[in-house]
């Protein structure tokens, strides 16, 4: 459905905003507000009297959503170094746990999403869902304050904090092979964009990875960093295959 944010929201809408609320345990006082957040820049491509999107929204939950997670794990892990601090807050803000999170709360099903970008699939694109879930809590820190904002992402976040500690989450690969590169090769991984293709609005890309001399790849990703670490997995995955004692760092690496 496509809907000007400018515009009160049609009663369909309203049923709909409403289910998803219920779903994801939210409270809007202004359903426009959580409209805009839910709004696509590719509405604004097709409709220019649909310029308004979530994207200013998005800046701003993107910084609620970095506070809220940097000050839980702060006050979860005492003692432990701000480096593994990082690591973990890296991975519970990420695209793949966002856009994951997304889905869980029936975010994707009620995006709105221009008909060129609907087409292509857009409803599942990681970037996409990650960009509106910040833009979710962009609007819900402007409509309720911090501390329900905080109250709506700890209730999401904890299962993925637990994830990290008990080394139950998907790997950052990237993360990963640099710190192994760093440490016992005195190097790092170099990622060569390979090429695009697809249109403008449904590209893919093409990233290999080198490791050495040994290249791996490429492998495609419908963005250059999703691309970039499914060639880092593949380096990964590689180096596991050997084994000996490359794969055995790698390892002690992964499990730090």
């Amino acid at each position: 459905m496509l809907f000007s944010p400018k515009e009160q929201p049609s009663r369909e809408r309203k049923l709909e905003l409403a289910a998803f609320q219920k779903a994801a345990g939210l409270k809007f006082k202004d359903l426009e507000l959580l409209n805009l957040a839910l709004t696509h820049r590719s509405c604004g491509n097709e409709d220019p009297s649909r310029a308004q999107n979530n994207e200013r929204l998005e800046f701003l939950g993107d910084a609620v959503l970095g506070m809220a997670a940097a000050a839980r794990l702060y006050a979860l892990l005492q003692g432990r170094a701000e480096g593994e601090l990082a690591r973990i807050k890296s991975y519970v803000v990420s695209e793949e746990v966002l856009s994951e999170l997304a889905k869980a709360i029936g975010l994707d099903r009620c995006i709105l999403l221009g008909k060129g970008e609907e087409q292509s699939g857009g409803r599942a694109k990681k970037a996409i869902l990650a960009d509106a879930m910040e833009a979710l809590i962009g609007a819900y820190y402007l409509d309720e304050g911090f501390e329900s904002a905080n109250r709506f992402l700890l209730r999401l976040l904890e299962p993925e904090i637990q994830k990290v500690l008990e080394n139950r989450h998907r790997k950052d690969y990237k993360t990963i092979l640099q710190e192994y590169m760093q440490k016992y090769r005195r190097s790092y991984p170099i990622y060569k964009l390979v090429k695009r293709s697809g249109p403008d609005h449904d590209r893919t890309f093409w990233v290999s990875c080198a490791i050495g001399e040994a290249e791996h790849g490429p492998v495609a990703g419908k963005n250059k960093k999703e691309a970039e670490q499914n060639a880092a997995r593949a380096a990964y995955e590689a180096i596991m295959a050997e084994g000996g004692m490359e794969s055995a760092r790698l390892l002690q690496i992964e499990n730090q």
